[in-house]
């Protein structure tokens, strides 16, 4: 059993909730660096107040913010998978050994851990080397992606990782996205053999015309309006022009097909595509959807919709080979 943090390290806590109330943010990075130093991680609660853990044996950074941001750096590799950990330590074991037992030898795997929720940081820790690439950013417990808000968004953590990225080909995978063969190289090989695809997917949908917008039906394999989050693979290039996911996606539900508007509006001629090939992967459980709070979950992904509508209804030019026209 873990001993509680020494009272010269909760003076150290105390001082940074002062320096913090004071606007001091120089003095309070400096006091986390202290206790960090010490030891232990801080993490902020509501009403002033902190909790100390003791540090665990990666580095930990203070927000999302922290990564590296290469948004200006040349390629250095092929294609990079990059995965949110938010919790769901067996998730996370199962799909990054997937991943690594069936990527090609040039893609790296980088993974965010947003807090250590229930062990997944360490879960992470236990895959690093040569083809992963693992960030760990501290947190209060239960701020895990689709809890009542807390810490930091979908959209945050999608954004860091790009940035943070160097490959030609950024790809969003899910955790509950499980490659059993080689899903990647088909989408690879779907951009790399035409400078018009800006991304290519496992799954794609079309507006629905006839519903004026308001919804989204499957698509199959070829153009497509939007590609979903499960796995999207985009030219970083295109995905940087185009910003990002949108500063106030807090949640995935509905982010997804707004950055694929975004991504061909950024990127004139740009199209979408999924491989006529069935990708060998399966989708277990979608903890994201079934495991966040419903509330929270429906709030966001209206706000999410309701910006798409707002910005892209209407936009007959955006949409894919077999709709235009309607």
């Amino acid at each position: 059993m873990t001993d509680g943090p020494p009272e010269d390290v909760v003076a150290l806590a105390r001082a940074r909730v002062q320096a913090r109330a004071d606007r001091d943010f120089s003095a309070a990075d400096d006091l986390r660096e202290q206790i960090a130093a010490a030891g232990w991680l801080v993490a902020d609660v509501a009403g002033g107040e902190f909790t100390l853990s003791p540090r665990p044996p990666w580095d930990v950074l203070a927000s999302v913010a922290a990564l590296p941001d290469n948004s200006g750096a040349a390629d250095t590799r092929r294609a990079t998978v990059s995965l949110v950990v938010d919790g769901w330590p067996d998730d996370v074991r199962t799909c990054i050994d997937a991943l690594l037992t069936h990527t090609p030898d040039d893609v790296v795997v980088q993974a965010l851990d947003l807090g250590d929720v229930d062990g997944s940081g360490a879960t992470l820790h236990e895959f690093a080397g040569a083809r992963l690439e693992e960030w760990h950013v501290a947190g209060p417990a239960g701020w895990a992606l689709g809890s009542a808000g807390q810490g930091q968004s979908w959209g945050q953590a999608r954004n860091g990782l790009l940035k943070a990225d160097t490959a030609a080909v950024h790809v969003w995978c899910d955790l509950s996205t499980v490659f059993t063969g080689d899903a990647l190289t088909p989408l690879l090989e779907a951009i790399e053999a035409d400078d018009t695809v800006a991304a290519a997917g496992w799954k794609g949908v079309n507006v629905d015309l006839a519903d004026e917008w308001r919804s989204f039906t499957p698509a199959g394999p070829g153009d497509v309006d939007a590609i979903l989050g499960y796995l999207f693979a985009m030219r970083r290039s295109a995905a940087l022009a185009a910003g990002g996911v949108h500063a106030k996606a807090r949640f995935y539900r509905n982010a997804d097909m707004e950055f694929s508007f975004a991504l061909r509006e950024s990127n004139v001629g740009a199209r979408l595509v999924v491989p006529e090939v069935d990708l060998p992967c399966r989708q277990d459980r979608h903890r994201g959807y079934h495991d966040s709070d419903p509330a929270y979950r429906d709030k966001e992904s209206a706000k999410t919709y309701q910006r798409f509508l707002q910005r892209f209804r209407g936009r007959t030019d955006l949409l894919s080979p077999r709709n235009e026209g309607g």
